[in-house]
């Protein structure tokens, strides 16, 4: 997160950016292979370049994760907005409400989210696509934390601090927001922490396929879509992006793992 945030200082530290076209890098007799070994890796390009365009590929795995992070954090914000919104209207109020949210849920639950994003991503092409990939992400996610959040206020709304609350007059959007919704902290910002890797790993997969980001524009997705051409006689352009994916994914799941344990006051805290 740290390089992404400082990818225009480290990229001024290197000399490279993420759209500049280094012929000289690759060997148009070798079909645009990257010369030297590893792929190119040298004092100029500190992870080597691409085949053909010998565009340094440092400068836009910099870039890609800033577009990466951007789109997934986003997204989980816009996801836990509307499902908590949602979830705890319907946990708490019941009835017909509880009965409308839910059917809502079941409805966009039951979607092939993945054939459905590609097909909106495909028709809508004039549209910014980082905006659209955060719409598009959040319309297909939000039921999975509104249920969550639902479940919780379930329980929540007859505790007796929320009697005592409803007794004294309080009225109900003070409830909701005053006395259950900071009992649900824990759970939503777990559930965001969790949710945060399966969109990046989302983003990098429709931009594999095409729909998601595109060129010139850097991305992960794009970049492994790209290598795997080339991943037998230049694998460093496969390995590298994989190997950010890889890690970044799994450095989220641990993380939200460890909030999920710590703030579970049911768990261990050894």
């Amino acid at each position: 997160m740290l390089a992404a945030l400082l990818a225009p200082v480290l990229t001024a530290i290197s000399g490279t950016r993420p759209d500049t076209v280094d012929k000289k890098a690759v060997d148009p007799y070798l079909g645009g292979l990257p010369r030297g070994s590893l792929g190119g890796i040298s004092s100029q390009h500190w992870l080597g370049v691409e085949p053909l365009l010998g565009r340094d590929i440092f400068a836009r795995l910099l870039y890609g994760a800033q577009i990466s992070l951007l789109v997934a954090f986003s997204a989980a914000l816009l996801i836990t907005l509307i499902g908590t919104v949602l979830g705890i209207t319907a946990g708490y109020f019941g009835g017909r409400v509880d009965a409308l949210i839910s059917r809502l849920m079941d409805v966009m639950m039951s979607f092939p989210s993945l054939i459905f994003m590609i097909a909106l991503l495909s028709v809508a092409r004039d549209v910014n696509r980082v905006l659209l990939l955060i719409g598009v992400m959040s319309l297909f996610s939000w039921p999975y934390i509104a249920r969550v959040v639902r479940g919780q206020t379930l329980s929540l709304k007859h505790r007796e601090y929320v009697e005592a609350a409803r007794a004294g007059g309080t009225g109900s959007a003070r409830i909701l927001f005053g006395e259950i919704l900071p009992n649900l902290t824990g759970t939503i910002i777990v559930y965001v922490t969790l949710a945060v890797p399966g969109l990046i790993g989302t983003e990098a997969a429709l931009s594999f396929l095409g729909v998601g980001i595109r060129p010139p524009t850097p991305s992960w997705g794009q970049m492994i879509s790209d290598a795997v051409l080339y991943y037998k006689v230049d694998p460093m352009f496969f390995i590298l992006p994989s190997a950010c994916l890889f890690l970044v994914v799994l450095a989220f799941t641990l993380v939200g793992d460890a909030l999920r344990d710590a703030l579970d006051p049911k768990g261990s805290r050894a």
